[in-house]
């Protein structure tokens, strides 16, 4: 018999609920109304980032895309070659399109940074500053928040503002983390456990605590919070920066072929002024996709803070769109976490009614979940009346320990214990007793079921025996099943961590569908685990929120620490989540790989674009030269000053148009990546082909009515 199942193999005081304490509506899907940062793209927004785009074009910021920088000097360029012919309606033309066309990139990257500057703002009302109580010895003394050092304790009491990030090392409160989470629903901090944690500027409730600060002032959490929502302290990613030096690359070669373009036009007797060449070499370049790319890695980060989720980084986010396996922990994520009694099972020569007696006897001392639970279940299935202590003044009760993994009570000249298997058949044995044959069978019977057995056993004077065993119920959360299947369709492989014995965590993982599982894990299993999926090439996610959890989440490539947790877990991990809900890392996944695609689809549509440009303008600037082309010159285009234009307004306006698109990310879909590359070939490869020779006709059929133009 397998003996070291435990009677609290995850004690239910870490896991973590997904719901807040009293509250009906589950964390991580309030409504979106009042959240900061939830609305998608509106005039208002657009109008209200305006400012900030003219402020980008500032060289020194500018510079840092190197496409765009190209067409802020096509610009420049432009307009001082218009002014030596004022009257040169087309190098007007050209210019205010170009700079419009500098200007919507800005804007895109400025839209999606002023719904981050809403949060902040957000944020730094909820950041006061405090007074903190600092103790100094046995005495108090009143200091300002901001002079506060790492390692100084402070005292807070119902109605005080905690004045730093820490630890909670005496006490426990009620505390009111709304101005963080957007949750009215108040959290318990307690010293000892994985609840210790609080942020600054949040509110005590009740009771007193004493915290010991842990960051430097200008270093909190809510300073850290600010800084990333709002953009400063966003870097680029690594696809980010290889995808700029793709599109300087093509950049620096269609700037060699428009280089080439003049010597061509001399030889055929036709002159290229400064102003075409700067509009042909804008409209080949990949502007779309070099206005947009900063601004769709920006929106991948608010997506996440819409959520309720801190991304650290923006490779974080970026990482979480590749990872190939997940680490789940099973209670709390995969099952609902508070394991409940189901039934009393006994061995031969015992009665069910004699077990429920003794186990809930046994069971009257044990305040957790699966303790109330054995009480309520011997109660109504078997008519059991609840006792209490109280009842029972002689009585010696045995409270659960680590050490023993028993509890149960010594009266009337019993000693009745429950606990985990292998602590009972010791115990029995140590009282000089035999264990039943068919306990053995029954155990096992209900690990692979899935379930905990616990057994029950007694010494009395005919001896100590074990009397039957309590079936431990382990829910698996509702359609979790199907979500396991997405993410599988995905490529995604899910491993299930947990302290269950083998038998237990393998029927639970075969229930929830996850493709392997770490039973009895301990953290350096965890960390061996994740090393041993990083050297075969595969990028690692997991959750966790104590200080166990910690090397662990350094290691993943993708950490969530819950904001629940440990300051140790949030310091190791790259995300927080401010729900603490641990089946958000499926959705934190899913966010990364649509900042992927979506970044993939618009750069699939910008080189479309520039392809389909080139066919459409080249054929008409030297059809009048070379007749032969004019069997190219497709859509008729009506002069090759109008092919230019309409070229240049067309590739200022698609810039706009996809604004909203990079904000909201192209809708995602749990396929495999074959399928996902065909559907993006088609959808925005054959787009991007198509789209400019439509929007470049409609364009210039609207110019050729303009009097005096067409």
């Amino acid at each position: 018999m397998t003996t070291d199942m435990k009677k609290h193999e995850e004690p239910m005081s870490t896991a973590t609920p997904t719901r807040a304490p009293h509250s009906d509506v589950p964390t991580g899907h309030r409504p979106a109304e009042g959240r900061v940062g939830a609305g998608l793209f509106d005039p208002g927004q657009l109008l209200k980032s305006l400012p900030d785009a003219f402020r980008k074009l500032d060289p020194r910021v500018m510079v840092k895309s190197p496409v765009m920088f190209v067409v802020l000097v096509g610009s420049v360029l432009t307009t001082i070659f218009s002014f030596k012919d004022p009257t040169d309606w087309f190098g007007w033309a050209i210019s205010a399109w170009l700079w419009l066309t500098v200007i919507f990139a800005n804007l895109a990257e400025a839209v999606a940074e002023g719904r981050g500057k809403a949060q902040a703002d957000t944020l730094r009302k909820a950041k006061t500053d405090t007074v903190a109580r600092r103790l100094s010895g046995a005495a108090e003394e009143r200091v300002p928040g901001t002079e506060l050092k790492i390692g100084d304790l402070v005292v807070c009491e119902a109605g005080d503002i905690i004045p730093g990030d820490g630890d909670v090392v005496e006490g426990v409160a009620s505390v009111d983390e709304s101005a963080i989470t957007g949750e009215s629903a108040p959290v318990i901090r307690e010293s000892g456990g994985d609840r210790s944690a609080v942020t600054g500027g949040t509110k005590v409730l009740s009771d007193r605590i004493v915290i010991k600060i842990t960051t430097k002032p200008g270093e909190t959490f809510i300073d850290r919070m600010i800084n990333l929502v709002e953009g400063a302290a966003r870097q680029k990613t690594p696809n980010e920066i290889a995808l700029n030096i793709l599109l300087a690359s093509l950049t620096i070669v269609f700037l060699l072929a428009c280089a080439t373009l003049p010597p061509f036009a001399e030889y055929a007797h036709k002159h290229l002024t400064m102003v075409v060449l700067v509009a042909l070499l804008v409209c080949l370049i990949p502007t779309t996709i070099g206005a947009l790319l900063s601004a769709i890695g920006i929106a991948g980060m608010d997506r996440l803070v819409q959520r309720n989720v801190l991304a650290m980084s923006g490779r974080a986010v970026e990482a979480a769109g590749d990872v190939s396996t997940l680490l789940l922990d099973k209670t709390g994520t995969i099952t609902l976490g508070n394991r409940q009694a189901s039934e009393f099972v006994p061995v031969r020569g015992t009665t069910e009614a004699e077990v429920a007696d003794a186990a809930q006897l046994s069971s009257l001392a044990d305040e957790t979940p699966e303790g109330r639970s054995i009480v309520v279940l011997a109660k109504e299935k078997y008519g059991l009346r609840e006792r209490h202590q109280g009842e029972l003044a002689d009585a010696e009760w045995v409270a659960f320990t680590a050490q023993t993994r028993m509890s149960g009570v010594d009266v009337d000249g019993r000693k009745v214990r429950k606990g985990a298997a292998g602590s009972v058949i010791a115990w029995v044995q140590q009282q000089g007793g035999t264990v039943a044959q068919d306990a053995d069978e029954i155990a096992n019977r209900i690990s692979e079921a899935g379930g905990t057995p616990l057994l029950v056993a007694v010494h009395d004077d005919q001896g100590a025996r074990i009397l039957g065993v309590i079936h431990l119920k382990d829910v698996v959360k509702e359609g979790m099943r199907e979500r396991f299947d997405e993410l599988r369709r995905m490529g995604i492989k899910t491993v299930m961590i947990t302290g269950d014995n083998p038998l237990t965590a393998k029927a639970i993982a075969e229930e929830a569908g996850v493709d392997d599982f770490l039973a009895e894990a301990t953290p350096e299993d965890k960390m061996a685990l994740i090393k041993r999926e990083q050297a075969g090439g595969k990028l690692v996610a997991m959750t966790g929120d104590g200080t166990n959890d910690a090397p662990a989440l350094a290691q993943a490539d993708v950490g969530v620490a819950m904001n629940t947790g440990t300051s140790a877990a949030k310091e190791a991990g790259n995300m927080v989540d401010l729900d603490s809900n641990p089946t958000k890392l499926i959705e934190i996944v899913e966010i990364g790989k649509q900042l992927l695609i979506t970044r993939g689809a618009l750069t699939t549509f910008s080189i479309a674009n520039d392809v389909a440009k080139y066919f459409a303008i080249i054929p008409a600037l030297f059809a009048a030269v070379y007749p032969g082309l004019d069997k190219l010159n497709i859509m008729g285009l009506s002069s090759p000053d109008s092919a230019i234009l309409s070229a240049v307004i067309f590739n200022a306006l698609i810039i706009i148009a996809l604004v909203p698109l990079a904000l909201r990310g192209v809708q995602y879909r749990p396929v495999s990546a074959d399928k996902m590359l065909r559907r993006n070939l088609t959808i925005y490869g054959l787009g991007g082909l198509v789209a400019p020779f439509v929007g470049i006709k409609i364009i210039d059929l609207l110019i050729s009515l303009i009097p005096g133009i067409g």
